[in-house]
């Protein structure tokens, strides 16, 4: 029986040696079954509550593709603590015929799904309940509840015995002097924006040590979010503004906030860095703001609950000075976001979307697939195709060479039994030999891809294809289609400011342009398969 192994612990919960712990009784299990180990699936420092975890969703992919016959773990809250998760994870494991075994419960069924499953579900709940018991006890001794904010630092603190106290904090004076200094530029008139754009200009460093942005500084009124809304500068610890809820659809965690009768405050004036006065003026001016008609009328619109249709470029162009990425600029343009709203960049310029979008459905069309270009490309591919090929030729004689000497020892030892021999562990041999050949079976068969087909006009067909979404673009009904399929080809789009306009670099994906017997293009063929419309493609000049 191919077997694998899965461990899993939890940064809170157990220590890095555990998963050693686990595997190392997972095996013996496997010894005592006589059984093959195949792989050992391991997450280290993740949460059970998600499944969005590497190991765990490689386990998966390996069942969905059959790869072994049978899970082991210690048991069923190492895969899922999360009832609906190890529902989910049993089905799909006993669609692909494999079996679920852990040390605590044995073969798991239907029934240990729906008791285990409450059961780790319940544990889940009561622990968050102890844990935020504890948080909450901490902070009304004036200690923090978690995280750092900027302008304080650690205190490494440790009680009689000699053992750590956590949520010490002291004033970090070099990062207390910037934030009084924002908010007396802020007090002052000058907008988020632009004071952001100051420090960064004087090479100030953010929280986290990041660049300051606008957001950073403003926050968010509702969550008490931001620079500007951190009551802790005023000497004032506010804990549980905010909860975590678990998204079912995708596993994350999102953030909720608390109404403002369920927060925790405790005054800790040792923490104090801005005077009364100050911290009264920006909150005024805060307030202010958000109550002006015109972010009244805005905010009565519910604009965040609107989703943004996603353009041909969006996430797609990046800033050729920094590397950061382009964003909407008002309605029609687009510009570096960095040089907006951080000024870390000397790339100030903004373009027209559309006159983007053009340019870059020319080159789709007419730059990238040039005969020349092809040519180069096909080449390139071919040889790529013909080393692969000869790599896979070597290892497949290898495998055919090993399955050849499985099989005569397997005729050995069946034509031995079958004269009557008997001796300790030829069972044992003898399962170890079959298991063998089929694995090797197994992996000869899977090899057997026929090789990548590239079509002999590719440039024409490809720029057919790319004509006829450009026109499917003016169909209100298929136009959101057609943008998702033209986005498959872009890889990537930089944006260099020149002397006399810009220069860009288009880099564009043709893997869909391979043709294979069954219709798939394998992974090792996936690499590298694109070409480039190099720096400075026609038009580089145009005036916005």
């Amino acid at each position: 029986m191919r077997t694998v192994i899965y461990a899993r612990y939890s940064s809170d919960l157990q220590s890095a040696s555990s998963i050693e712990d686990q595997v190392r009784q997972c095996k013996a299990l496997i010894e005592h079954q006589g059984w093959q180990l195949e792989e050992v699936f391991a997450d280290r420092g993740i949460s059970g509550a998600s499944i969005l975890r590497p190991s765990y969703q490689a386990l998966l992919e390996g069942a969905r593709n059959k790869a072994f016959d049978v899970v082991v773990a210690e048991g069923l809250d190492r895969l899922s603590r999360d009832q609906e998760d190890v529902a989910g994870l049993y089905k799909q494991l006993s669609f692909a015929g494999v079996k679920l075994i852990t040390l605590a419960e044995g073969e798991i069924n239907e029934l240990h799904v729906g008791l285990k499953g409450t059961m780790n579900a319940l544990f889940l709940k009561d622990l968050a309940q102890k844990t935020r018991r504890g948080l909450e006890g901490r902070v009304r001794q004036g200690r923090s509840g978690g995280g750092l904010c900027f302008g304080y630092a650690v205190a490494r603190e440790t009680d009689a015995a000699g053992n750590p106290v956590a949520g010490g904090r002291t004033i970090n004076e070099a990062e207390a002097e910037t934030v009084r200094r924002i908010f007396t530029l802020f007090a002052g008139g000058q907008s988020p924006r632009a004071i952001a754009r100051t420090l960064n200009g004087e090479g100030k460093t953010g929280p986290r040590g990041r660049g300051w942005s606008d957001t950073t500084i403003r926050g968010h009124a509702t969550r008490r979010t931001g620079i500007l809304r951190n009551d802790l500068y005023i000497g004032k610890l506010v804990w549980n503004k905010q909860r975590y809820v678990k998204d079912p659809r995708t596993g994350r965690r999102l953030a909720r906030p608390n109404p403002p009768d369920q927060w925790v405050e405790q005054d800790v004036p040792e923490l104090r860095i801005l005077k009364d006065d100050l911290w009264h003026s920006v909150q005024q001016r805060l307030d202010g703001i958000r109550n002006s008609t015109t972010v009244t009328k805005a905010r009565a619109t519910r604009f965040w609950e609107h989703r943004r249709p996603k353009h041909l470029l969006t996430g797609l162009v990046a800033c050729g000075v920094c590397g950061g990425n382009y964003a909407s600029i008002g309605r029609d343009y687009i510009g570096c976001s960095r040089a907006r709203r951080q000024g870390n960049c000397s790339n100030s310029k903004s373009l027209r979307r559309g006159v983007l979008e053009g340019l870059v459905l020319d080159a789709l069309r007419q730059q990238l697939m040039q005969p020349a270009l092809v040519q180069e490309f096909v080449a390139e591919f071919h040889r790529e195709v013909n080393r692969q090929n000869a790599s896979k030729e070597q290892q497949q004689m290898a495998q055919r060479k090993e399955l050849s000497d499985v099989t005569s020892k397997l005729d050995g030892l069946i034509q031995a039994i079958a004269e009557g021999f008997r001796s300790d562990g030829l069972q044992k041999n003898l399962t170890e030999l079959e298991s063998r050949k089929q694995k090797l079976e197994a992996e000869l068969d899977s090899a057997s891809h026929g090789a990548p087909v590239l079509h002999p006009n590719l440039s024409e067909l490809y720029r057919r294809k790319v004509e006829d979404l450009h026109e499917s673009l003016n169909d209100p009904a298929i136009r959101q289609e057609a943008i998702e399929l033209l986005r498959e080809l872009i890889e990537a789009i930089t944006v260099m400011p020149s002397e006399d306009g810009y220069e860009i670099e288009l880099i564009g994906d043709v893997v869909n342009m391979i043709t294979l017997p069954d219709g798939n293009v394998p992974d090792p063929y996936r690499r590298s398969v694109k070409v480039v419309a190099g720096v400075g493609f026609e038009p580089t000049t145009f005036r916005l």
